[in-house]
């Protein structure tokens, strides 16, 4: 009799672990309230994307005669811009349900709940009611933007992240609040789209967990472009205006604006799908804890993605759902290998854009870890003079004693990409030799990784 696996949510770690469970022979059920694709598709990842992209090909135009052209003037359309955003999602959307189906998922519209360890109710969106029975679950049903007491989202002038897809108009003055990843991604989009932008900084950085190196090189680019920082405030209040809204911070600074958008966290769906009554543990902000093959307290019973408190990132919950359904499978350890989370690459979508993966240089040195660090100018690159952006570096870190690459950052054009270089070099332990000795194209941004390494 085939394993049967119920997953619910539909989103990255959902349908990896949908694919390769159904592949691999379970008899796979996946429960989604929304769209399939997840919040990753409907209102985060894809969605903002597809806007930085918008703005990217905007600051390429203003910056047209650098490359000996003129009179380009683009103008903004926003209709246009919603429509391009919700045409993506729903593509994705489409083809995701096509290969979902032609592995023999059933994918079934609708909320999921557990009544007891082994069984699932679902209250289908056609007002039907089903029972499930399960021998494996998945939970993995995602989060939602955390919004303070001290805030009122209306949707209008103050935004929570879902909000801003586009928005019901692009702000005139921007303030976000949050300075993380998706704070600075939301500064770039609407500096890009034409917005004045103020961000407020709790800490004494943008990025507080990123290389102080990497989260200068992008501090200085937001002032140079007009952004405002408010380094070492932390909101503590919005209130509406007459004609926008003022922020309040704990140090009675305010900071006025047309807009304002709450960028400070998310909190995990995990309230009202049963857990407690199926006995399955949740910590206290929410989050189901795991394993390292994201099993949780009851062997049966996984969580993945946001849910389950790791890195909240596409890519890392994508990579747990595929590592759930082979261990769903009984597939053998010695194929089966545990993900390692330090090894995963991210990336932040700014200008330059950012991207690291494995050790990094903050974190060796507090450790007292011997490292070796080599950094090059993309100054020093043809590719980048050639395309007129040559903003930014290639660091890469490595043991001094054998060579092996233990992590990098990199900040310019298309890092996202680049990293990918360092990120498969980290996760098979290459040496900084195996990079050197690489040919590589001529003219192209990689050369700097050759360089680096040598």
């Amino acid at each position: 009799m085939a394993v049967r696996f119920v997953i619910l949510g539909g989103g990255p770690a959902g349908i990896q672990a949908a694919t390769l469970g159904a592949r691999l022979g379970a008899e796979v059920t996946l429960i989604e309230r929304d769209i399939v694709g997840g919040a990753a598709n409907l209102w985060d990842c894809i969605p903002s994307k597809a806007m930085i992209a918008t703005g990217d090909v905007l600051t390429m135009a203003h910056r047209a005669e650098r490359m000996g052209l003129r009179q380009l003037s683009p103008s903004l359309d926003l209709a246009a811009i919603k429509d391009r955003v919700t045409g993506i999602t729903q593509r994705l959307a489409a083809s995701t349900l096509l290969l979902l189906e032609s592995q023999g998922v059933r994918v079934v519209e609708g909320s999921g709940r557990l009544l007891s360890p082994h069984e699932v109710v679902i209250a289908r969106h056609d007002g039907e009611t089903e029972h499930v029975e399960a021998d494996a679950i998945l939970v993995s049903t995602g989060s939602r933007p955390r919004i303070p007491e001290w805030a009122q989202v209306d949707g209008d002038r103050v935004l929570n992240t879902r909000q801003a897809y586009p928005p019901p108009e692009i702000p005139d003055h921007l303030v976000v609040v949050g300075s993380g990843v998706t704070g600075v991604e939301f500064v770039h989009m609407f500096r890009s789209l034409g917005s004045r932008v103020s961000l407020i900084v709790s800490r004494q950085q943008v990025l507080p967990a990123k290389d102080p190196e990497v989260a200068a090189t992008l501090e200085a680019d937001f002032l140079e472009s007009g952004v405002r920082l408010y380094k070492g405030a932390r909101a503590v209040g919005v209130e509406r205006t007459d004609d926008g809204v003022s922020v309040l911070c704990d140090d009675q600074r305010v900071v006025a604006g047309s807009h304002v958008l709450l960028a400070i966290g998310s909190v995990p769906n995990s309230d009202g799908i049963g857990l407690e009554k199926a006995g399955v543990f949740v910590d206290h902000s929410g989050y189901i804890p795991v394993d390292h093959h994201c099993v949780s307290n009851l062997r049966h019973i996984y969580a993945a993605g946001d849910i389950s408190g790791k890195l909240p990132l596409a890519s890392v919950a994508s990579m747990q759902g595929r590592k759930v359904a082979e261990h769903v499978m009984g597939l053998d350890s010695r194929t089966h290998r545990h993900l390692d989370y330090e090894k995963a690459a991210s990336a932040i979508f700014t200008e330059p854009e950012i991207a690291d993966v494995g050790l990094a240089e903050a974190e060796a040195f507090a450790t007292g870890r011997k490292i070796r660090v080599t950094k090059v100018p993309f100054a020093a690159n043809a590719r980048a003079l050639i395309d007129g952006d040559a903003r930014g570096f290639v660091k890469i870190i490595s043991d001094p004693a054998t060579g092996v690459v233990l992590g990098g950052s990199i900040v310019g054009h298309n890092a996202a990409e680049l990293i990918s270089v360092i990120a498969v070099a980290v996760t098979a332990h290459l040496k900084v030799d195996d990079i050197a000795e690489s040919v590589l194209v001529h003219p192209a941004l990689a050369e700097a990784l050759a360089e680096a390494a040598e």
